[in-house]
């Protein structure tokens, strides 16, 4: 269902994420998660680190409502406010996604919603 592509002919993933993912069967795409708490419906707190974390916790709900794990994502989408925030979203990113990592973008947005500093969005796919 899921196949990680590499090749030395492609510079190296410097994170936690694939060159390519090669995929079948029926996929769930998963609009952008801001780092809301859907409980309260505020942000977790200022810190990137926060932020990454519940856009990432809100994603994994989804999925799971959907009947899907991280495990499914074989590709993301990564918004930042500012890319400066690059390594310390990668550090919780990375604590997301196992073995395989999904294909991955990353980019520097003039803002984000609501002034939220991260917004993920993913496409999962299984049998």
């Amino acid at each position: 269902m899921k196949k990680e592509i590499a090749t030395d002919k492609a510079p190296a993933a410097i994170g936690p994420y694939s060159q390519g993912i090669a995929a079948r069967g029926t996929a769930l795409y998963v609009s952008g998660q801001l780092p809301i708490d859907s409980r309260t419906g505020a942000f977790p707190g200022d810190s990137i680190e926060a932020q990454t974390r519940q856009s990432l916790e809100n994603v994994k709900a989804i999925l799971e409502a959907a009947g899907y794990t991280m495990d499914d994502v074989v590709k993301s989408t990564v918004l930042l406010r500012d890319i400066a925030d690059f390594a310390a979203m990668n550090a919780v990113y990375g604590t997301y996604f196992k073995g395989s990592c999904p294909a991955r973008a990353a980019f520097q947005v003039a803002a984000l919603p609501k002034g939220a500093r991260v917004e993920i969005e993913v496409v999962a796919v299984k049998d």
